[in-house]
């Protein structure tokens, strides 16, 4: 039997996240994601797990590091400004392929922005924040229900694949309140385990599977190895001048995401069957844009919703389908047009693609995204 509960959005998360197993936080605190670390705080110890409020943000992450190599589910949680920090250090545990969970409770930006208000401003933070080449994965919830459901995807998937997962809520998500079903039984997914016993000579590091995700050992087993943050090769030794080994790595971080996008892509639809105009939309913008569906449909036009779970691999498979169905898209969020601007390339010419957004503190309301479509159509 499932157990219904009145929850708040970073509450969700913070639930979601220990369900899947995560036994390990470190945070500093910052608005509007603080009620995350303040429920790890109170919960992690009755499920033996440990809390730490770190000196700084930079200082969080790279503790989730080290508890991720020692073999314990880790995550942290942040907003804009402390993302920012993190990014260095997100990027090493996408290189030493450390499996974690990094919550962004977006807030207004740049700098200090609007700290207690939503937006929607980290989407290309999200997957360029960190310098150099390497798949990302990033879910964006709507409700709370889905904070608690893709807390616990985003961490199977850190464990699935081998990396850091980004979880975008925003201000608004975060601290709304829902009644959520909390079910009896989830899919918790563990990191793969090497095939070979500790101490074994054989055993490599960093030797992929056929799904490109090496098997990982626990510092601390009787595993020897060495976790190497620069460009390695299979071993973990340095791969400086070794560019046939520093191809094959940069080329493997980068296609075990991007060669299961179709499978990392989580969405839903509302009225899209038979609509001549579709709204692409996430998080709190999406739930808008639900209303403006509604809205729209009362008055004769044939309105449909794309909400985008997964943001990142950017499912551009959904809007070329999308772009061959419809005779307009407009894509609803709380930045200058961040998303937008992976929508048109994927629509590539074939249909209009509008941007409806704001950045000034204030969500988009169903009246608001109806009367822009009116206005260019």
């Amino acid at each position: 039997m499932s157990e219904k509960i009145l929850m708040q959005g970073n509450e969700a998360i913070a639930e979601g996240a220990i369900r899947a197993g995560v036994r390990f936080f470190a945070g500093y605190p910052i608005t509007p994601a603080t009620e995350i670390a303040e429920r790890m705080a109170a919960r992690l110890p009755e499920v033996d797990g440990t809390f730490i409020q770190m000196e700084d943000e930079i200082a969080s992450v790279t503790a989730c590091v080290g508890a991720s190599l020692a073999g314990v589910k880790a995550m942290t949680a942040s907003s804009g400004p402390g993302i920012s920090l993190k990014q260095e250090n997100i990027g090493m545990a996408a290189m030493h392929e450390c499996p974690m969970v990094v919550v962004d409770v977006m807030r207004v930006g740049p700098a200090t922005g609007m700290a207690t208000l939503p937006a929607q401003q980290d989407v290309q933070q999200a997957r360029w924040g960190s310098h150099g080449d390497r798949g990302v994965i990033a879910l964006c919830p709507s409700t709370v229900a889905e904070c608690y459901d893709l807390a616990i995807r985003a961490v199977n998937l850190s464990e699935q694949y081998r990396l850091p997962v980004m979880l975008l809520s925003d201000a608004e998500v975060g601290h709304m309140r829902e009644a959520i079903e909390i079910p009896d039984e989830v899919e918790i997914v563990n990191r793969r385990r090497p095939s070979v016993k500790p101490g074994d000579p054989s055993f490599l590091p960093y030797e992929a599977e056929p799904d490109g995700v090496p098997p990982m050992a626990d510092f601390g087993t009787g595993y020897f190895w060495h976790s190497e943050a620069s460009t390695h090769n299979v071993r973990g030794d340095l791969a400086a001048t070794d560019h046939r080994s520093a191809a094959f790595l940069h080329r493997r971080l980068i296609d075990k995401v991007e060669k299961h996008v179709k499978e990392l892509t989580f969405y839903s639809t509302r009225k899209l069957d038979d609509a001549d105009i579709a709204i692409v939309s996430y998080g709190v913008s999406a739930r808008g844009s639900a209303g403006a569906v509604e809205l729209a449909r009362s008055e004769g036009i044939r309105v449909g919703l794309l909400n985008l779970n997964t943001i990142w691999p950017f499912p551009a498979h959904l809007i070329e389908d999308l772009a061959g169905r419809v005779r307009a898209i407009f894509v609803a969020e709380l930045n200058a047009g961040q998303l937008h601007r992976e929508v048109k390339l994927a629509a590539e010419g074939r249909v209009p693609v509008h941007h409806i957004g704001r950045f000034d503190g204030l969500i988009l309301t169903p009246s608001e995204i109806v009367a822009r479509i009116k206005e260019v159509l």
